[in-house]
Parts: C-alpha cells; structure tokens; sequence
C-alpha cells in the first residue's frame, strides 16, 4: 500500500514538473517528462509494484531464490565437472587440430630467395628524382 501510494505521488510530481517545462514552451522536454513519470503510476496500476513488494518482503520468496541459486551451482559444477571428464578421456592423438592455425599445417612460409632479382619486371632502384617528377607529373596534368 505504501508503495503504491509513493509511486503515485512521484507521477504527480513528474506531471506538474511536465507542465510547468511545458508552460515554458519546451514542449518535446515535457513530453519526454510526462513520459517518464506515467511509468510508476502504469506500474501500480499493473500490479506490478504489490508483485515486487509481496516478493521482496517474502521469506518464502527468498528461499525459492536461494534454492534457485543453489541448482544452478550444481548444474555448473556437473557441467565442470563433465568436461575435465571428457578432456581426460581423449587420447591425444585423437585432438581436433587448433582453430586459427595454418590451413596447411605442413606448410612452411616462402623462403624470400638469395637477394637476387625476383621473376617478372627486374626492379628499378627509386630515387627522390623520380618521386618528385611523378608529382610533377600529376600537378601538370591537372594545371597547377
């Protein structure tokens, strides 16, 4: 009964603060407001507040928690239990191979060669000369 009375008052309040933004020709800020404060009263209205009273104040509610709280430790430790069984009893041999490794675990990475030119354009050796008339080259091309 009590809090069902405060959230009354609270949406009371929230409502005339509503109005007063309102009064101020802030109209979306008091809308917004009067949204907010509509919702302990449509929670009163609802039930929803004797609900949560009636079970926060409840020894019995308190105990079906903890025994709640209670079977989803032992489903927890089952469950631990249960895959150290079954990390034990694979041979390891038997392993699926490591996610994010090689797609070809034989594989070994290209070797890079002796120095030497590689197949295809021999490469030229770039000098600052030959960067400056490539932007040369494109400051021409668009007037600058």
């Amino acid at each position: 009964m009590l809090a069902e009375t405060i959230c009354s008052a609270v949406a009371a309040a929230g409502l005339g603060i509503a109005a007063v933004t309102a009064y101020r020709r802030r109209f979306l800020a008091a809308a917004r407001i009067a949204a907010y404060s509509l919702v302990p009263l449509g929670l009163v209205l609802t039930g929803a507040v004797e609900w949560a009273v009636d079970t926060a104040f409840s020894p019995s509610a308190w105990v079906g928690f903890g025994l709640l709280g209670g079977a989803w430790l032992l489903f927890a430790a089952t469950r631990v239990t249960e895959r150290r069984r079954a990390a034990k009893a694979v041979p390891p041999a038997a392993e699926p191979a490591p996610r994010g490794g090689a797609v070809a675990p034989g594989a070994t990475t290209p070797s890079l060669g002796s120095g030497g030119e590689t197949r295809g354009r021999p490469r030229r050796k770039e000098t600052a000369e030959d960067d400056f008339s490539d932007i040369e080259a494109i400051l021409k091309k668009h007037g600058i």
